[in-house]
């Protein structure tokens, strides 16, 4: 390619980026009155920076090759930060390895743009193969903690076995966003963990988790539920005991597996969780997000559990790397008590969905549990539909 076509190459292929990010979004409508969810995703491959992906020298790249591709940005954490939303997204390459990287935005629904460079995650002195997945929670202790998922080779595994791997909880702390600590991973009485979160509180002076249990790196096994564990010391995060305290259930939303999404919000009716719930079908695991209440003082005592999913994949989102899955790690709280719903669908892009606290609250509130048999469904259906009779 020539010196003039390749500046020309360059220079299209950014106009098109700069009209990517710059696309307007819309709200979609059907949020059944829970959520406002909307047209466009909010961060996707197409939005990381070609310098991320190309090699911009035309000596050792003449054909202007995409050298380090970008397969998905998914699963982000989100914060509210100096009066920007941001989210530390899971930017995953072509070479299958993840890594986090911080996007921003002005009004918290389009134009994201990521900071110049990746995160850099110090290690521990056993070397992460992979993380992803970070939960950011504001703690009063004046620290902001991610908390992640470190996967690594599982070292009981035969050496022909180059699948078999061990998910655990890595932490750091950061002040600024750009320079983090990273503390000893999470230790639990659980050969593995995956979904924790830390609770923005003290509790009795401890550090509160949320955790997930479980036998093996896929499989939840005899584990499973979400749970919960006390921590003396951050620096040394070690739970002598946990306990499930949002079990799964045969033929629900979430029979297979469940798992804490972000941390939870505080409010005056009690602390508002968004979950994920899985179960399986013929056509494989199925990803949807639902809600649940516990108690202000208690926060490990569910009192609230509306039935059913609260969102489910819709339209494109059931399509991707890994289809039919919605997931979310990252919420906003705004300061008019806004809700901005961060979630991504399909292992593939990150969207928003936004909503209010008094919305949420009435959901919880006021939607039936599920009461686990077809006979309890129809009479909860039919309460409905007798009550509007009465209007």
């Amino acid at each position: 390619m020539k010196e003039n076509e390749f500046k020309k190459g360059i220079e299209k292929r950014k106009q098109e980026h700069e009209k990517y990010l710059n696309k307007m979004n819309k709200i979609s409508g059907d949020g059944r009155g829970w959520v406002d969810r909307y047209k466009h995703p909010v961060l996707t491959a197409r939005h990381t920076p070609l310098e991320w992906r190309f090699d911009l020298n035309r000596e050792s790249n003449p054909f202007l090759m995409e050298r380090l591709g970008i397969n998905a940005v998914f699963n982000p954490g989100a914060i509210k930060w100096e009066g920007k939303y941001l989210m530390v997204a899971r930017v995953e390459g072509y070479d299958r390895k993840s890594f986090f990287a911080i996007a921003e935005s002005e009004t918290g629904i389009d134009g994201f743009r990521f900071w110049d460079e990746p995160l850099v995650m110090p290690e521990t002195d056993r070397p992460d193969i992979n993380v992803y997945d970070m939960r950011l929670t504001k703690h009063e202790d004046g620290w902001i903690y991610g908390v992640f998922c470190t996967e690594r080779k599982d070292p009981n595994a035969p050496e022909y076995d180059t699948s078999a791997a061990e998910a655990q909880a890595g932490i750091a702390r950061t002040k600024d966003l750009k320079t983090w600590e990273r503390l000893p991973d999470f230790k639990s009485p659980s050969p593995q963990q995956r979904n924790v979160v830390l609770h923005p509180e003290f509790i009795d002076g401890k550090y509160g988790f949320y955790t997930r249990p479980q036998d093996g790196f896929i499989s939840a096994g005899s584990g499973g539920g979400i749970g919960w564990a006390l921590v003396d010391d951050i620096e040394n995060p070690v739970a002598e005991k946990e306990e499930v305290i949002e079990t799964r259930e045969y033929h629900t939303i979430k029979e297979v597996k469940n798992g804490q999404g972000p941390p939870p919000i505080k409010t005056d009716k009690g602390w508002l969780h968004l979950a994920h719930g899985v179960r399986n079908t013929a056509a494989g695991l199925r990803y949807v997000l639902y809600m649940f209440v516990t108690d202000l003082e208690k926060p490990w005592k569910v009192i609230h559990q509306p039935g059913g999913y609260f969102m489910a994949p819709k339209g494109e989102e059931r399509i991707g790397d890994v289809s039919n899955v919605l997931f979310c790690s990252g919420w906003i709280r705004d300061d008019d008590d806004k809700v901005f719903i961060y979630y991504a669908s399909s292992d593939t892009r990150c969207h928003v969905a936004t909503t209010t606290i008094d919305r949420l609250l009435n959901y919880c509130l006021n939607t039936p549990e599920d009461r686990l048999r077809s006979a309890a469904s129809v009479e909860d259906r039919l309460k409905l539909i007798q009550k509007n009779r009465g209007v």
